[in-house]
């Protein structure tokens, strides 16, 4: 677990990619997630929501050392436009951020920061949340299920490049075992949000699986940074659902 944690967060000495960190991707998202719904729930006993949407965000990107949100930021440049796939994987190389990926994540983020000063009043409102602390719990589920399918996509998708820093995780029986733990995830949430929380952690996973689709159509595979991607996707688009007026 420790390797998984100073793999996916600021946490600890940085960690270099082992297929053994694999299974303790979902247990360190649903820390992380548990770290964010927290902020969020505290800080919105002192600020206005949209202030302890803005915190609750921060703190997802400090405790990531932005490691996600920079592959989105790529794989926005490298899948979005109208190029080939020798073409997408150069830009997927390149350190700089182009317009697409700089409106995927301007785009992102704001959708992030609205759903979470939402989302609130989905899952039962503050005072109900000050008792139950539901969102801290449906946080650490959705963040979960975005971890754990990724894990997943290790051992099942291929590899889009001959070699590269993903390529030390890929371990089908490690990805497998990662993949079991999602169905937990979409029972927590469940237990914690009622039918809404289940449908946005599966929503979650919806999101993740449709950026390594599209990856896998225009690329013949995944990269770190779409992994990153699905992550980053995944997690905002159940967030979303949990914020529907439903």
């Amino acid at each position: 677990m420790l390797s998984a944690l100073a793999f996916l967060t600021v946490v600890g000495r940085a960690a270099n990619p082992e297929p053994k960190a694999v299974p303790w991707f979902g247990p360190v998202g649903a820390l992380v997630g548990a770290a964010v719904g927290g902020a969020w729930w505290g800080a919105s006993h002192l600020w206005s929501a949209l202030i302890a949407a803005v915190l609750a965000v921060t703190v997802d990107l400090f405790l990531t050392g932005m490691l996600h949100f920079d592959g989105l930021a790529d794989s926005g440049d490298g899948l979005l436009p109208p190029v080939d796939r020798p073409r997408r994987l150069e830009i997927l190389r390149t350190p700089e951020v182009g317009a697409f990926g700089l409106v995927v994540v301007v785009i992102i983020l704001a959708l992030r920061v609205a759903a979470f000063a939402a989302v609130g009043s989905r899952v039962g409102g503050v005072d109900e949340l000050a008792t139950h602390a539901g969102l801290v719990g449906l946080v650490a589920a959705i963040w979960a299920v975005s971890r754990c399918l990724v894990a997943g996509a290790l051992g099942v998708q291929p590899y889009a490049r001959s070699t590269g820093l993903a390529e030390r995780f890929v371990d089908r029986r490690s990805s497998l075992i990662a993949l079991v733990a999602a169905p937990v995830a979409v029972a927590g949430g469940m237990v914690v949000a009622g039918w809404v929380g289940a449908v946005s952690v599966v929503a979650a996973a919806i999101g993740g699986v449709a950026v390594l689709a599209l990856s896998q159509r225009r690329l013949g595979g995944f990269t770190g940074d779409t992994l990153g991607a699905a992550i980053v996707v995944g997690e905002t688009v159940g967030l979303l659902i949990a914020a529907a007026q439903w």
